[in-house]
């Protein structure tokens, strides 16, 4: 089996392939390998965009796509999900886009259209979107609270949200990030003292946010090549520079896609420390 060539980097949410392999997926369902395919999955090592919907079309019947993950083998079974033992791009894998449908799906051999919900990617694209503006604007406005020199983002500043992130999720038009402010993160030389004024802190996030999207800048996903483990980059213009993040999901093509992106923070305190959850959300235009 060859890696799934995959189309939606650029955009894509139809395509044409040709079924290389079919699975069990348990629970009476079934995941059908296609050759190429516009259909995102979710990631099993880091699910922060959910998998697109949409259908596949073969011999005249239409399938209901109701999950799509990563699909892994070293040649012998195929691992689906929560099963890939290993992160993709592992050497010595080939990792493919598992479309999952209930109950049987097109065979082996059969040709077959791929349709993706254009409305749903879009939403999702905007939420990825506003997702990374968020957290470089909030690496910003957090920048001077680090006593210590660490890694710096995209655009040079403290890295706060690679540094305390634990989850993140994409939704429609929107994100939801939570980070970690513990003994560890003090260690690294961040002041918690920085979240004391959360009301100051979105003020300096969105106005900076605000600045971006009315400079309407491209954005655009470099691709070392089709496969699915190869190596994407989101890269977006911004004013006075050019942000580049490793990511694997989807996006707008411009920020003028946009009217506006804003957050709001709601910090708690846990066990060991204090847990701040930043909510992103995209107005599109």
């Amino acid at each position: 089996m060859n890696p799934t060539s995959i189309t939606y980097p650029a955009g894509a949410v139809t395509s044409t392939g040709t079924v290389v392999h079919v699975a069990e997926a348990g629970d009476g369902r079934t995941a059908i390998v296609l050759d190429s395919t516009a259909f995102h999955p979710v990631d099993t090592a880091w699910p922060d965009q959910p998998a697109d919907r949409g259908t596949l079309r073969s011999g005249g019947r239409v399938f209901e796509v109701v999950d799509a993950v990563v699909g892994a083998t070293d040649g012998g079974d195929l691992h689906l999900g929560p099963d890939v033992p290993v992160r993709t791009g592992t050497e010595g894998w080939t990792f493919v886009v598992a479309h999952v449908v209930d109950g049987a799906g097109p065979d082996e051999g059969a040709d077959v259209e791929v349709h993706v919900d254009a409305e749903h990617r879009a939403a999702l694209s905007a939420g990825h979107t506003a997702c990374h503006l968020a957290s470089l604007a909030l690496d910003a406005a957090l920048a001077d609270a680090w006593r210590k020199d660490v890694p710096a983002d995209a655009l040079g500043a403290p890295a706060f949200d690679s540094l305390a992130i634990s989850e993140s999720r994409i939704l429609p038009d929107a994100s939801r990030d939570v980070y970690r402010i513990g003994k560890s993160l003090r260690r690294k030389g961040f002041d918690p003292a920085a979240l004391d004024d959360l009301a100051s802190l979105a003020q300096r996030v969105n106005g900076r946010l605000a600045e971006w999207i009315a400079a309407g800048g491209s954005v655009h996903i470099e691709a070392d090549g089709p496969a699915l483990a190869d190596r994407r980059t989101w890269v977006c213009e911004l004013p006075g520079a050019e942000a580049r993040i490793p990511c694997g999901g989807t996006h707008v093509a411009s920020l003028a896609e946009l009217v506006a992106v804003t957050v709001a923070f709601e910090l708690t305190a846990v066990e060991g420390g204090l847990e701040l959850v930043m909510t992103t959300t995209a107005t599109p235009s």
